[in-house]
């Protein structure tokens, strides 16, 4: 027979058929702030497997509810709790030990009073015959197999340990839920850090291909708004020509040519006086640096030059 050594077990992982009303709440509060103060509970309780990772209380009904509100309290330091576990090859020994210290606890509880004759529990004032369920064996139920069940195993006991057995299996669904929330808050915020930190490489990537593209873009044709007639370009080069003879005529041969386009003799003498500052680039220069020469003139110039030249 292996030696007896207690073991951690995940306190979510064990029920009490004792319901926890029966215990005060104001001890069970005092006890769990001890064991969470401490750091754990001194007084290992007893179990049973009853199923994959799963435990039943044998012994220890009033610590194990003190390490479940402690487990509310913090959950993280609350998790498990010490407890000696059954095993086929020792559950009647201990069972049989077990008995043995119950039965001891009760008697050192009780004192006989001289004038009556009755027991006592010396922890209160009633008689030993009038205590319903002393506290020793109301968490003596299974200890073996042919026990009768007490009046503690009642159907509302067994209802009001379920309840509680529920409202545990809650707050640890909230707890659970408040955790994944945390993560989940803390994934999404990594998520927009991280997008965040990639948008100005995308604008700037994005940026730059759009420039290379633009770069290796031909510049596109100009269109051609006008057709290109002829008639127009012999004109053009007329008038081109007309624009070259009022930069290169004489005097005498500017009269000749468009005296009777209205062009006089004062004229004559500014334009000859403005080409040698500079030479006439457009008719549109010509007209505007020459004192007297308007549009209508400079047209009927360009129309002569093109009729007789």
């Amino acid at each position: 027979m292996k030696k007896l050594f207690p073991s951690l077990v995940a306190v979510k992982r064990i029920t009490s058929t004792v319901p926890r009303s029966n215990f005060a709440d104001a001890e069970l509060e005092k006890l769990a702030r001890l064991i969470l103060d401490s750091g754990g509970l001194i007084n290992p309780i007893i179990v049973r497997r009853n199923g994959m990772d799963a435990y039943e209380i044998v012994d220890g009904y009033f610590e194990y509810y003190a390490a479940v509100r402690a487990k509310e309290i913090e959950s993280l330091k609350g998790e498990t709790i010490g407890a000696f576990i059954l095993e086929e090859e020792n559950e009647e020994l201990l069972l049989q030990q077990l008995e043995i210290l119950r039965k001891t606890a009760i008697t050192e509880n009780l004192v006989e009073n001289p004038e009556t004759g009755f027991l006592y529990d010396n922890t209160s004032s009633q008689p030993a015959d009038s205590i319903k369920n002393p506290v020793s064996w109301v968490e003596v139920p299974n200890l073996c197999e042919n026990q009768t069940p007490q009046e503690s195993s009642t159907l509302e006991q067994r209802l009001t340990s379920i309840e509680a057995q529920f409202a545990s299996q809650i707050n640890e669904l909230k707890a659970e839920y408040a955790r994944e929330q945390k993560v989940l808050a803390q994934s999404i915020q990594e998520f927009e850090n991280r997008i965040l930190q990639q948008v100005p490489l995308l604008v700037e990537a994005g940026l730059a291909n759009r420039i290379n593209e633009l770069k290796s873009e031909s510049p596109p044709e100009k269109p051609v708004v006008v057709e290109r007639i002829p008639e127009v370009e012999n004109v053009t080069s007329e008038s081109m020509s007309a624009l070259e003879a009022l930069n290169t005529l004489t005097k005498s041969e500017l009269l000749a040519n468009f005296k009777d386009a209205g062009l006089k003799s004062h004229m004559i003498d500014s334009i000859i006086t403005e080409r040698k500052v500079q030479q006439f680039v457009s008719f549109t220069s010509a007209v505007k640096r020459i004192d007297g020469l308007g549009e209508k003139t400079m047209i009927k110039i360009i129309d002569k030059w093109h009729k007789y030249s």
